[in-house]
């Protein structure tokens, strides 16, 4: 899904919370104030009166907002689950039904073809699967909750100013439960700033025209700042010896100096040094694979904020592309739930290891925090949270 939500502490919901976000009275004063909003933006009273004062609560989207996959899933579960066979030779054949469209928006806005592919295939399964909820209801339902209110406010907004201007339907308006539309999944105001008429009809319509939503994820690739002519990233090999001191992407290094640290390429030649820096990724520690994420797998995380989901779209474009499956596979592990991370970021921070707020998702704070935990008991100081180290911290 195409988003670009903040990574802010994400609170952990059970059914009792939810039912009490469906106290009537308060999402009726919500959505007052909501059409206030609107009418503050001048959106019409006709727009508020058939659309927004009719908008209904979902209790699905608050669940669904408290169970991301990127933040719960094991990497092996998340990767296999979204870089299969079928998504590669998908790809392939969709590559040659399109290819004069994806070299034009190759020379024009400098993202290779199996890029484009790569998101298309993980963001909606190239197409086929665009999501079913109400774009408006979700964004509505997003904005009364107290926890990204202002945030989902705006993309309400700006949601309600593309039905004004393009005349969309209501019942057109379907998406994700974060409110994310068309073939690439863009959030609203992703939508308004960089949609791309491709096909030449007048109208940016990312969820009935390919050509539209291909020209316009190229489009706001390139201004996320994507770099021509370079790669994403690759997997890569460690030296038996590798020390885990410079992890993430806080910790990015020249290339050159992963090559005096003993990082190869999976089949033992040199890495190539060009003068790029490079961040080194382990998303299931030490026992899975490695991977080097380059400037434009930041870009990547640009659109989705995901280590997970950034090292799936760059891998099922190198298959796109005709290279070879993961050197390493990824381990079997159980998932990760917000609520045992955040009792381990509680346990970190009561034995001094300060990782600030526990908040149930692995940032670079708890990293390193975890890291240097690892390192003063005699286990892999990874900054991975496997079993072992669980249980040195007492954690159930």
């Amino acid at each position: 899904m195409f988003k670009l939500i903040p990574l802010a502490a994400t609170l952990i919901f059970s059914s009792s919370t939810v039912l009490a976000s469906v106290a009537s009275p308060d999402w009726a004063t919500c959505v007052a104030n909501l059409q206030q909003t609107a009418k503050a933006q001048g959106l019409s009273q006709s727009t508020i009166d058939n659309t927004l004062a009719n908008v209904k609560f979902v209790p699905r989207v608050i669940e669904l907002d408290s169970q991301q996959p990127e933040f719960s899933s094991s990497f092996e579960n998340y990767f296999t689950k979204r870089v299969t066979d079928w998504r590669v030779q998908q790809g392939r054949k969709l590559y040659k039904e399109h290819k004069e469209l994806l070299q034009r928006l190759a020379k024009e806005y400098g993202v290779p073809p199996q890029y484009l592919l790569a998101f298309w295939g993980l963001e909606t399964n190239f197409g086929s699967y665009k999501g079913k909820m109400s774009v408006l209801n979700s964004l509505a339902t997003l904005a009364c909750d107290p926890r990204r209110s202002r945030y989902f406010t705006t993309e309400l907004m700006q949601a309600l100013k593309l039905k004004e201007q393009y005349g969309f339907d209501e019942k057109q308006m379907v998406g994700s439960w974060a409110g994310a539309m068309g073939h690439t999944q863009f959030m609203p105001s992703a939508y308004a700033k960089y949609a791309v008429d491709g096909d030449g009809d007048g109208k940016a319509d990312l969820w009935n025209s390919t050509e539209d939503a291909l020209s316009s994820a190229a489009h706001f690739l390139q201004n996320l700042g994507w770099k021509r002519d370079e790669r994403w990233g690759r997997e890569v090999s460690l030296p038996n010896d590798f020390s885990y001191a410079y992890l993430g992407r806080a910790e990015a290094q020249p290339l050159t100096k992963w090559a005096e640290l003993g990082l190869t390429q999976t089949n033992g030649n040199p890495l190539s040094t060009p003068d790029m820096q490079a961040s080194l990724y382990l998303p299931s520690g030490h026992t899975g694979p490695a991977f080097l994420g380059y400037d434009n797998f930041d870009v990547i995380m640009k659109w989705n904020r995901s280590t997970f989901y950034a090292i799936a779209v760059g891998h099922l474009a190198d298959r796109i592309n005709g290279a070879v499956g993961l050197n390493v596979k990824p381990p079997k592990m159980p998932n990760l739930s917000r609520a045992r991370v955040k009792a381990l970021q509680s346990q970190l921070n009561a034995l001094g290891f300060d990782v600030g707020k526990p908040d149930g998702i692995l940032g670079s704070k708890s990293l390193k925090g975890l890291q240097a935990f690892q390192k003063g008991n005699g286990l892999v100081a990874d900054g991975y949270p496997n079993e072992a180290t669980f249980k040195a911290l007492g954690v159930e």
